[in-house]
């Protein structure tokens, strides 16, 4: 069953990275307004939550709830190249521990009080770091567009 959850991250990751074809290196400032995160910081964002979710997932102290931090950490970054690069690497952390994970260790409960997956199978962090990919792919969709690009079907 872990392959398969490997699997799941590899198609996340193959549908996101789709979206930044439409991308080039001297589009990584570019942000629709003031104040929010640039096609690099979205690109970067979003690797951070892939570590984000699998770290959490199995650490003992659970997730890290230091958004300011992540988030400072985010704005720092400037280039859609490096900002690729961490998501790659953070998409190849995460299929290899969610991949090396027994079928019993991915039905393990996340305690009741987890702030993030309250009572749930660990395995559904796939779902939250699938469902956090779509919705910044989706953000940059929407900043194509308003580069004034058609941004390419992320399943074909």
């Amino acid at each position: 069953m872990s392959e398969c959850h490997a699997q799941q991250l590899k198609s996340g990751q193959r549908f996101f990275e789709k979206v930044l074809t439409i991308f080039e290196e001297g589009d990584s400032g570019y942000a629709p307004a003031e104040g929010m995160f640039t096609v690099a910081q979205q690109v970067a964002h979003t690797a951070q939550t892939v570590v984000w979710f699998t770290d959490g997932t199995f650490s003992p102290s659970g997730f890290d709830m230091n958004f300011p931090e992540h988030e400072a950490e985010v704005r720092q970054v400037t280039s859609l190249a490096a900002a690729r690069q961490q998501l790659a690497d953070a998409f190849a952390q995460a299929m290899k521990i969610f991949g090396a994970k027994s079928d019993e260790e991915m039905a393990a409960m996340f305690p009741a009080n987890d702030p993030i997956m309250p009572g749930v199978p660990r395995s559904t962090a796939i779902n939250g770091i699938m469902d956090h990919t779509a919705h910044h792919r989706g953000s940059l969709a929407v900043y194509a567009r308003l580069l004034r690009r058609v941004p390419p079907m992320p399943y074909a």
